[in-house]
C-alpha cells in the first residue's frame, strides 16, 4: 500500500513511524539488553517463572525494547505464558507497552487459536487510542513477519481488528482497516465483510456500504446469502426496489438459495415503497424456494397495507397468519389497530383490542398510545381517557406523549379546562410536558381557531421551562393565515426572528400560501426573496403557491415564469398546478389557452393522460364551460380512455352549481350503466345542486339511498341537506338531520351551525339562533359570518339593541367586523330613521379601517331619502363618485327620486340620460313618479323613449299608470299625443288589446286590469347586501 494511499485513509499516519515499523525486527540491542533477553527467555521455561522473577533483579531491568524482543525470541514458546509475562510486565513497569508488542502477542495467540485472548489484546491496543494507522502498520509487519509460521490465522488478526472497532463504533476506522488489508494483500474472511456490511446498514452508512461492497467486488472475494441479503436491503433502503427484485434472481441463477430473512428484507423493501401487491407477489413466491411465510412476514405486510391506509386487507393477512398457526404478537396486532384508527375506523380498532385480548396478547405501551391516539383525533377523547386510566390500571405507567395525544384531542374539542386538568395530572406524574406537547396544544387550538388561546400558550411554555421552536411558530402563523388573519401571521412571523429562531423553509411556505392566496403578490414576493438571500431551496409548495396566485390574479404569464424555474429546478408540477393555469384561463374566458395548456399536459406526459383529462375536464366544469367540458369528455372516450369517477363527479358538479339538474342526473345514469360506482363527492355534488333548486325532498331521496350504495354521509352530505331544509324553512327535518349527525359521532363544522342559526332567524325564532350561537361558541367555531346572521336575525326582528350588543362582543373577543357586518347594522338603523347610530357606525368602520361598499352608500342614501336630507344624499354621492364606486340601479334611482322631490329637472334629466348610457334601469316605482312628473311638464319625447326601455326590458306599467299618462295627456289638450302612448301600451300589453282608448280614459284612477310584476308595488330602494 501506498504512502499517499495510507495518508488519505490515516488522516494520522506518519512517514517516519512506517520507517521505525520496517526496521523493527532488525533492531540492535545494548548487551546489557541481550543478556536480560536471554535471562527472561531462561526463566519463562519455568513453571514457577514468575515467583523466579518476583524473587530476582529482571524487573529493574525492563523495558519496552526488552519485552518486545523477548515476545520475538519466544514466538513458538506457549502464547499464554508469553501473555502471563506480557501482563506482569505491564505491572511491573506501570508504562505502556509499545505498539509491536502487542501486534507479536496477538499474531502468536491467533496462531494458537486463542481467538479470545488475542481479541482481547486488540480491545486493549484500541482503548489506549493508538491511531488506526500505527495499528494496521504494526499488525502488517508482524503478519508478514510470521507468514512462515505453521498456521495461517495470523491473517485472522485484520478480522479481529475490524471487529472490535465495530464494536467500539468506530466504523469509519473499521472500513479503512478493510481497504487498507485488501491493498497490502490480506483479505478478510467473507464473514467478517458480510458483519460489517450489515452493521453499516443498521447505521444508515450507506456511503460506507458501497465501499466496502464494491471492494470485495474487485478482488472477486465470492458472494453468500448474508451478502446477497445485505445487498438486497441495501438497495431497497435507497428506494431502488426493482433491482433488489433483480438481485434475488441473479443470486437464484447463480445457485444461491435465498433464506428466509433475504425474502423479509425484500418485502419490507416493497412495503416500505408502497408496492405492496408485488410485495404480496414476492411472499407467495418463497413456496418455489420450499419456503413459507413467517410472523415476521406477515408482521411486515400487515404494517405495510395499513401504513398505506389499506387496513381492512391488512386484516385479511391476519386471518391468514392465524389460520396457518402462527400467532400474532403486540407489534402486529398494534400496526393493525393504527391502520384502521388512521382512516377513522374507531369501532373496528376497538374490536382488533378485544381480539388482541381475547388471543390472550398483552396489550403494550406502543398499542395503548395507538389507540389512545386514534380516539383523541377521532373526537371521542373522553373514550381516551377511559382508556388511559386503564392502562394505568394494567400497571403501565403512561409518558408525556400519550398525554399530549389526549391534550391535543382535548385543545381540539376546544376544551381547554380539560387540558389543562391533564397538564396538571402530568406535574403529579412527574411527567414534564414536552415541546411536542406543547405543540400539540398550540397545532389543535390553531386547527379549532382559537387562535387567542393558541398564542397565550407560548407565554405558558416559557413557565414550564420549555422554549418554542420553529414549528410552534409555523402552527402559529398557519392558523392565522387559515383564520384570515394575515396582518397577525406576519407579526408572529417578526416576532419568531426577534426570539432568534430561524424560520425554515415550511415556515416560510406557510405565510406565502396564505399571501398568494389573498392575492398580496408584491409582499409574498418580499418573503421569497427573503429566502433565496438565506440560501433556503425553495420547493414544490413555494412555487405552486405562486403559481395559484398570479394564476387567481390573471397574471398567466407571470405564473408560466414560475413553472419554467419550477421545471429547470427539477421540480415536476403536479395535478393541482396545471389545474391553476386553467382555471386562470378560463376566468379570464382565454378558452383557447385552457386548451394550449391541457395540450402542453399530453405532450409532456408529465401526468398520466387519464388524470391529464380528469384535470381539464374538472377545471372547465368548475368554471362553468360545461359545453368544453363535454367536449372534452367525449373525446376522451373516443380515445379508448375509461372515465373514472372523478372525471364523472367534476361533470356531475358542473352541472350542479349551473342548476342543470336534468343533465347532472343523465350523467349519473350513464356512469352507473358503465359500472363505475358514485362516491360521496358524487352525491354531494348533486344533493348541492337539487337543494339549490329548491329541490329538497329529491335530495333527500338521493341521501337516502347513500347507505344501500355502500357509502356513508359525510360532514358535506349533512351540511349540504340541513342547509337546503333551513332555507325552505323546513327547521323540524334540519334539526332531526342535525342530531343523527351528532348521534354518529361526525363533527358539525361552522357551515352547520351557520345554517341553523340562519334558519331559525328567517323564522324569528331567534332565541333558538342565540342557543345554537353559544353552543358554537363553546366549542370555538363562531366567526366573522356567524355574527353576521345572528345580527342581521336580530335587526329583522327589530331588535337593534341585541344586534348592537354583538357587535361589541365581536370586538371584546378579537373577531374583526367586516363592511358585511356594519352594512348589515346601518342598513336597519337608516330603515328606522335612527340616523345618528347609522353615521357613528360608519365613524366605527371608518376608525377601524373597514371600507364601505357600494351597499353600504346605498343603505345611507335610502336613510337620507327617508328622512328628506337632500343636502346628505348630495354629499355622499359626490363622495362615492370620489372614491372609484360605480353607481347601481338603486342609488340612482334614490338620486332621481331625491331630484324628482326638489323639482331639479335637470339633475333628473342628466341621470336619466348617464342610466341610459349604462344600460341601467331606475326602480319600478321611480319610474312610475318620473313619468307621472314628465307628464305635467309635457315631455314627450322623454316619455315614448322611457316607456320603449320599460317595455324592452320586461317591465310592465299597472292599468292605474297607463290610465294616469293617458288621462293627463288628454285632459293638457294632447289627444294625439295620448294616442301615440296608447298604441305603445297595447304593443307591450300593459292594456288589454280589446280595450279602446274611450273606455281606459273612462276608468276610475283606482280600478286596474289584472297585470303581474305591476310597477305600482311598492319596492325597496336599497340594494340587498350578501350575508
Amino acid at each position: 500500500m501506498g504512502y499517499l494511499h495510507r495518508l488519505m485513509l490515516f488522516p494520522h499516519y506518519n512517514n517516519n513511524q512506517h520507517l521505525k515499523l520496517t526496521r523493527i525486527f532488525f533492531t540492535t540491542f545494548h548487551v546489557s539488553n541481550v543478556k536480560t533477553v536471554e535471562e527472561i527467555s531462561t526463566l519463562l521455561k519455568h513453571n514457577n517463572w514468575g515467583i523466579l522473577m518476583d524473587s530476582s533483579d529482571i524487573k529493574n531491568k525492563l523495558n519496552p525494547d526488552v519485552i518486545q524482543s523477548v515476545l520475538h525470541q519466544n514466538q513458538f514458546f506457549d502464547p499464554i505464558r508469553l501473555l502471563g509475562f506480557f501482563n506482569w510486565s505491564h505491572s511491573q513497569l506501570g508504562i505502556r507497552h509499545n505498539l509491536i508488542s502487542y501486534s507479536i502477542l496477538v499474531v502468536l495467540l491467533c496462531n494458537s487459536n486463542f481467538f479470545r485472548r488475542a481479541n482481547g489484546v486488540v480491545e486493549c491496543m484500541i482503548e489506549l487510542s493508538y491511531p488506526p494507522s500505527m495499528i494496521f502498520d504494526a499488525f502488517d509487519e508482524c503478519v508478514r513477519e510470521y507468514r512462515s509460521c505453521s498456521s495461517s490465522n495470523s491473517c485472522l488478526v485484520f478480522d479481529m481488528l475490524i471487529n472490535s472497532y465495530k464494536k467500539f463504533g468506530f466504523f469509519n476506522e473499521a472500513v479503512c482497516v478493510f481497504l487498507c488489508a485488501r491493498d497490502s494483500g490480506f483479505l478478510p474472511s467473507l464473514v467478517c465483510c458480510n458483519s460489517l456490511l450489515s452493521d453499516l446498514l443498521r447505521k444508515g452508512m450507506t456511503e460506507l456500504f458501497w465501499r466496502v461492497f464494491e471492494k470485495m467486488s474487485e478482488v472477486d472475494l465470492g458472494a453468500d446469502v448474508y451478502t446477497y441479503t445485505n445487498l438486497i436491503s441495501a438497495l431497497c433502503k435507497e428506494g431502488k426496489v426493482d433491482d433488489g427484485k433483480t438481485v434475488l434472481l441473479e443470486m437464484q441463477q447463480k445457485g444461491c438459495s435465498p433464506s428466509l430473512v433475504t425474502y423479509n428484507v425484500l418485502i419490507n423493501g416493497l412495503c416500505r415503497s408502497g408496492v405492496l401487491d408485488e410485495a404480496l407477489m414476492v411472499k407467495e413466491s418463497m413456496a418455489e424456494n420450499g419456503l413459507v411465510p413467517d410472523s415476521y412476514t406477515y408482521s411486515i405486510l400487515i404494517d405495510g397495507f395499513c401504513k398505506n391506509k389499506r387496513p381492512k386487507e391488512a386484516k385479511l393477512l391476519l386471518d391468514e397468519m392465524i389460520g396457518r398457526g402462527l400467532k400474532p404478537n403486540h407489534v402486529t396486532y398494534t400496526s393493525l389497530v393504527d391502520g384502521f384508527m388512521r382512516q377513522g375506523e374507531v369501532a373496528e380498532a376497538l374490536r382488533i383490542k378485544d381480539e388482541i385480548t381475547a388471543y390472550g396478547v398483552k396489550l403494550n405501551f406502543a398499542t395503548y398510545a395507538a389507540i389512545i391516539n386514534g380516539i383523541s383525533r377521532s373526537g371521542d377523547v373522553e373514550k381516551g381517557k377511559e382508556l388511559l386510566e386503564e392502562m394505568i390500571g394494567l400497571g403501565l405507567n403512561p409518558n408525556s406523549q400519550i398525554y399530549s395525544y389526549l391534550i391535543e384531542g382535548y385543545c381540539r374539542g376546544n376544551n381547554i379546562d380539560k387540558a389543562y386538568e391533564l397538564l396538571d395530572e402530568m406535574k403529579r406524574r412527574n411527567l414534564s410536558p414536552t415541546i411536542y406537547t406543547f405543540n400539540a396544544i398550540i397545532g389543535a387550538l390553531c386547527h379549532a381557531r382559537n387562535l387567542e388561546c393558541a398564542y397565550n400558550i407560548l407565554n405558558d411554555m416559557v413557565g414550564f421551562g420549555v422554549k418554542p421552536n420553529v414549528l410552534t411558530y409555523t402552527s402559529l402563523i398557519k392558523g392565522y393565515v387559515n383564520g384570515g388573519r394575515l396582518g397577525d401571521a406576519t407579526n408572529i412571523f417578526g416576532e419568531m426572528k426577534e426570539q432568534g429562531i430561524i424560520p425554515d423553509v415550511f415556515c416560510y411556505n406557510s405565510l406565502i400560501m396564505g399571501l398568494c392566496k389573498a392575492r398580496q403578490m408584491e409582499e409574498a414576493q418580499t418573503y421569497l426573496n427573503e429566502m433565496i438571500e438565506r440560501g433556503l431551496k425553495l420547493d414544490a409548495y413555494t412555487y405552486s403557491a405562486f403559481i395559484h396566485g398570479y394564476c387567481s390574479v390573471g397574471e398567466i404569464s407571470t405564473a408560466s415564469r414560475y413553472l419554467n424555474e419550477m421545471l429547470s429546478s427539477g421540480i415536476k408540477p403536479n395535478d393541482v398546478i396545471f389545474a391553476a393555469f386553467i382555471d386562470g384561463h378560463c376566468k379570464k374566458g382565454n378558452i383557447d389557452e385552457a386548451f394550449s395548456t391541457f395540450d402542453d399536459m399530453i405532450r409532456q406526459a408529465v401526468l398520466p393522460k387519464l388524470l391529464a383529462y380528469s384535470v381539464f375536464i374538472h377545471g372547465l366544469s368548475k368554471n362553468g364551460k360545461m359545453q368544453e367540458a363535454l367536449r372534452v369528455f367525449q373525446e376522451l372516450k373516443a380515445t379508448g380512455l375509461i372515465p373514472d369517477v372523478y372525471i364523472y363527479s367534476s361533470l356531475i358538479s358542473g352541472y350542479s352549481k349551473h342548476d342543470d339538474m336534468t343533465k347532472a342526473l343523465e350523467i349519473l345514469e350513464e356512469m352507473k350503466e358503465n359500472g363505475v360506482q358514485p362516491n360521496i363527492v358524487t352525491y354531494n355534488s348533486l344533493i348541492n345542486g337539487l337543494c339549490k333548486s329548491n329541490k329538497v325532498e329529491s335530495a333527500r331521496q338521493l341521501f337516502n339511498q347513500i347507505t344501500a350504495m355502500g357509502l356513508a354521509p359525510n360532514n358535506v352530505t349533512y351540511s349540504t341537506l340541513i342547509d337546503g331544509y333551513c332555507k325552505c324553512r323546513s327547521l323540524v327535518e334540519a334539526f332531526r338531520l342535525f342530531d343523527e349527525m351528532v348521534s354518529k359521532g361526525i363533527v358539525c363544522d361552522s357551515f352547520v351551525y351557520n345554517s341553523l342559526i340562519d334558519g331559525c332567524s328567517r323564522e324569528g325564532n331567534v332565541e333558538k339562533a342565540l342557543s345554537l350561537f353559544h353552543e358554537m361558541s363553546q366549542k370555538g367555531l363562531a366567526s366573522v359570518h356567524t355574527f353576521n346572521i345572528l345580527i342581521d336575525g336580530f335587526c329583522k326582528s327589530n331588535n337593534l339593541t341585541e344586534a348592537n350588543k354583538l357587535l361589541q362582543e365581536m370586538i371584546n373577543i378579537n373577531i374583526s367586523p367586516s363592511n358585511v357586518t356594519f352594512t348589515i347594522l346601518i342598513d336597519h338603523h337608516c330603515k328606522a330613521g335612527m340616523m345618528e347610530d347609522a353615521e357613528s357606525l360608519v365613524l366605527e368602520m371608518q376608525n377601524r379601517n373597514v371600507k364601505p361598499t357600494i351597499v353600504t352608500y346605498a343603505s345611507l342614501l335610502d336613510g337620507y331619502n327617508r328622512i328628506g336630507n337632500s343636502l346628505k344624499m348630495a354629499s355622499l354621492f359626490n363622495d362615492l363618485l370620489t372614491k372609484g364606486f360605480e353607481p347601481d340601479e338603486a342609488i340612482y334611482s334614490l338620486m332621481v327620486d331625491m331630484y324628482l322631490r326638489e323639482g331639479n329637472w335637470v339633475g333628473v334629466l342628466q341621470l336619466f340620460d348617464e342610466i341610459s348610457l349604462k344600460g341601467l334601469s331606475l326602480k319600478p316605482n321611480v319610474s312610475t313618479a318620473l313619468l307621472e312628473t314628465l307628464c305635467q311638464k309635457d315631455y314627450f319625447d322623454e316619455i315614448l323613449n322611457l316607456l320603449d326601455d320599460m317595455g324592452e326590458q320586461g317591465l310592465m306599467l299597472s292599468s292605474s299608470t297607463c290610465t294616469v299618462l293617458l288621462k293627463d295627456f288628454r285632459e293638457f289638450g294632447h289627444p294625439e299625443k295620448a294616442e301615440q302612448i296608447f298604441e305603445t301600451m297595447i304593443k307591450f300589453r300593459w292594456v288589454p288589446r280589446t280595450t279602446g282608448l274611450t273606455e281606459l280614459h273612462d276608468i276610475k284612477v283606482e280600478q286596474s286590469f289584472p297585470c303581474s310584476g305591476s310597477l305600482s308595488v311598492p319596492q325597496p330602494l336599497s340594494a340587498a347586501y350578501q350575508v
